[in-house]
């Protein structure tokens, strides 16, 4: 029985909606589908498999493992016996949450805060130029402090970090609380201000 026969409907209707989605998130709907084939396959397969259980061919599937293996978002593994390359995703969601947040940051986030330190140096002619670099500082302080956070959140291990997003809606309530009593509700923060106070 072909492999395509053998995957469950749930798990078809699970790889096809990652198909859909990975245009969505930067990828081509085929890296898409072989991810989410790895994710809810039971056991490592190989590119043979892969291209069968897909009907995609063996030069694409090979492509979009390797876009997957830059991405971190698969492993490689070796059977004893077998000299074909076999292909897992991190068993672990947070470990895959982590890798797909540490490269998106080096790829997007980064080249973002490079060109926006490099503006903060420039000395700004026109009134015009002060409007935009101060518009400029604002982002940088905001994607900083932001970045500060995800590596402290990197830090905590993944059970206490699971607590910290499930107390979302405490911890609101007590900053809401907090900004009353302070008379600073509803007010748009001045980051550089916060940021120095911090």
């Amino acid at each position: 029985m072909p492999i395509s026969d053998q995957i469950p409907a749930l798990n078809r209707e699970f790889i096809a909606h990652f198909g859909e989605m990975g245009s969505k998130w930067g990828i081509n709907r085929t890296v898409g589908q072989i991810y989410a084939l790895l994710y809810v396959s039971p056991q490592a397969l190989n590119a043979d498999e892969i291209a069968e259980a897909l009907a995609f061919s063996r030069s694409n599937v090979s492509m979009g493992l390797k876009e997957l293996q830059a991405w971190r978002l698969v492993r490689l593994r070796h059977q004893a016996g077998d000299r074909r390359e076999y292909f897992e995703a991190p068993a672990d969601v947070w470990e895959i949450f982590r890798v797909l947040a540490e490269e998106r940051r080096r790829r997007e986030i980064e080249p973002t805060l490079s060109m926006l330190r490099t503006a903060l140096l420039e000395t700004p002619h026109t009134d015009a130029e002060r409007h935009a670099q101060q518009r400029m500082r604002e982002m940088h302080d905001l994607i900083d402090r932001l970045m500060t956070w995800f590596d402290d959140v990197q830090k905590l291990a993944p059970e206490t970090a699971m607590q910290l997003m499930s107390m979302g809606t405490t911890v609101t309530k007590v900053l809401e609380f907090k900004d009353r009593l302070t008379g600073r509700g509803n007010k748009v923060p001045d980051i550089s201000q916060t940021r120095d106070s911090a």
